[in-house]
């Protein structure tokens, strides 16, 4: 398993690239920027990108997501839900992409979005059972993903709450590597720290703790983080939908 964390500031986020030094094939999840860093770590580990994922169709920032598939030759990798209009890989849940002796599971998780995943990650040849979960913006270290981006923020929050209890079934030790950390826009109690795990998001995550979904619900929607500047037109480049 070869993995890199990639930490932005500008906007605050976070991106990976991951998969099996010796079968030469990764991933790289939600890229910011410019694409050549991503293409650099890739060259460097010996590994060719068959995949560009993004978690969702983001709003706070313009994904390189596409760019990057681009320059790479790489599948540019959504949800089947999303709404976007152009040609992509669509995915469902359940769905395994495979990157050698890696494997990166699909888990639908909407709520901060309707089309956003989570990717459970295995290398084989430490075990049979997965190592992370890249969970994008619906599990952060600290907080779960804001949800007014859904038809309204009630519905994105029952949502949020069915794919929160997906994720608590995860071993508490499978590590949580999130989409993003403190200063993001996307959460509200969110760590400085950009890693965790089931267990301790179970333990100490205020948002991940509740049980009651009407509890959830009535929490997530008191006190909503506004929203991105620019949102609505941002997703919308993002979607390929921007007049």
């Amino acid at each position: 398993m070869i993995l890199r964390q990639f930490l932005h500031t500008d906007p605050v986020a976070v991106s990976y690239l991951f998969g099996c030094g010796g079968k030469a094939s990764a991933a790289v999840v939600d890229p910011v920027g410019d694409v050549q860093p991503y293409l650099d770590a890739a060259n460097a580990t010996g590994m060719r990108i068959l995949y560009v994922i993004d978690t969702h169709i983001h709003a706070d920032h313009v994904s390189a997501g596409r760019a990057l598939a681009q320059a790479a030759g790489a599948d540019y990798v959504l949800h089947e839900s999303a709404a976007a209009d152009f040609p992509f890989r669509r995915v469902k849940d359940g769905e395994v992409l495979e990157l050698g002796n890696v494997t990166a599971q699909v888990m639908h998780t909407p709520g901060h979005t309707p089309e956003h995943i989570a990717l459970l990650v295995t290398d084989r040849t430490r075990a049979s059972e997965p190592w992370f979960v890249l969970t994008g913006h619906t599990l952060m270290v600290g907080d779960l993903g804001r949800t007014e981006l859904a038809s309204s923020a009630e519905d994105g929050a029952r949502s949020l709450f069915s794919s929160a209890q997906r994720l608590k079934d995860l071993p508490d030790h499978v590590e949580v590597l999130p989409g993003a950390f403190s200063g993001s826009v996307c959460g509200r109690a969110l760590s400085g720290k950009p890693t965790s795990t089931i267990g301790f998001e179970k333990r100490f995550n205020k948002a991940f703790r509740i049980g009651d979904e009407d509890e959830f619900v009535a929490a997530m929607v008191a006190d909503i983080p506004p929203p991105p500047p620019d949102a609505a037109r941002t997703r919308a480049l993002n979607a390929g939908t921007a007049p």
